[in-house]
């Protein structure tokens, strides 16, 4: 692909995405494109990017966009997120809302499924604990065709055992051929909806918990500052927030300090749950039992 090419798929994406092309990933390119290229008849990724070039070009444009976006994921990725949420964000947070009993938990840039999923497990697996309550989680993509996964909740054998135990497989999800099928009532939690992290979120409500996760580092840093500061502006002042491991936002935005000793948590700088403070400092915290 010619440098001039290269550049133009570039600024596509940054600009309806946010997605920093960095130099040499015509590898990516190749692999992410190429069956776009097949799809609509086209001999190369020349081709592709002249028919994007032309005005009448939006759904193209949609559609490789979406292509180099879909990341992967898979169950309780990493497990520290999924414990932060367990045994200190909702303890601190069942307790702060004990009277409203009510939760909003929001999924951003979800992929397949498998994040949102994995918290309605936990949820479901303390069921005893949420009798009264009302908790909703949404899960949000850029991209139609991995939130039409999503909401399927069919998945092949190779992508339950990417961190799913054998014990919450069996308990979970049903096998159909040689798919497993998650339990309905496992999807009916979720609640998905397709949105660009670029083009605002105010219209989402405001959430206790959200997890934005394994996004920012395709970002560059003044995109960063404005999804960060939209998700401080959609965050309850004793919320929480969850980046992934290789994320921060320290040198980006004022909005969120960082929970210590809680890698990767996160809350507004408004006011930090004195609850998980003290945890964080090794003071007592009534515990959920763990899945």
């Amino acid at each position: 692909m010619n440098p001039g090419d290269y550049e133009f798929i570039g600024q596509l994406l940054k600009q309806r995405s946010g997605l920093v092309l960095a130099p040499g990933k015509d590898y990516l390119l190749e692999s992410r494109l190429m069956p776009i290229v097949r799809e609509r008849g086209l001999n190369s990724l020349d081709e592709l990017v002249a028919e994007l070039r032309r005005p009448t070009s939006e759904s193209l444009q949609t559609e490789v966009t979406e292509a180099m976006t879909t990341n992967e994921s898979f169950f309780f990725r990493d497990n520290t997120p999924f414990d932060l949420f367990r045994e200190d964000m909702l303890p601190a947070l069942l307790e702060a809302r004990a009277t409203r009993r009510r939760l909003r938990i929001w999924c951003a840039a979800c992929s397949t499924g498998q994040e949102p999923y994995s918290l309605s497990i936990i949820l479901k697996e303390m069921a005893d604990k949420l009798v009264g309550w009302r908790i909703e989680i949404v899960a949000t993509d850029l991209s139609s065709e991995v939130l039409e996964k999503a909401k399927a909740g069919m998945y092949s054998q190779f992508e339950v055992q990417r961190g799913m135990p054998i014990q919450l497989l069996v308990k979970y999800f049903t096998q159909v051929g040689d798919l497993w099928n998650i339990d309905a009532g496992i999807r009916a939690m979720v609640d998905y909806r397709k949105l660009n992290l670029l083009e605002g979120f105010s219209q989402l409500g405001t959430f206790d918990i959200i997890f934005c996760r394994n996004v920012l580092i395709y970002f560059d840093q003044p995109t960063k500052a404005t999804v960060l500061g939209g998700v401080a502006s959609v965050m309850a002042p004793d919320g929480y927030l969850l980046l992934g491991a290789a994320e921060t936002v320290l040198g980006i935005t004022d909005a969120f300090k960082p929970v210590p000793n809680k890698r990767g948590l996160y809350a507004p700088t408004t006011q930090v749950s004195e609850t998980l403070r003290d945890s964080a400092f090794g003071s007592a915290i009534p515990k959920l039992q763990a899945v």
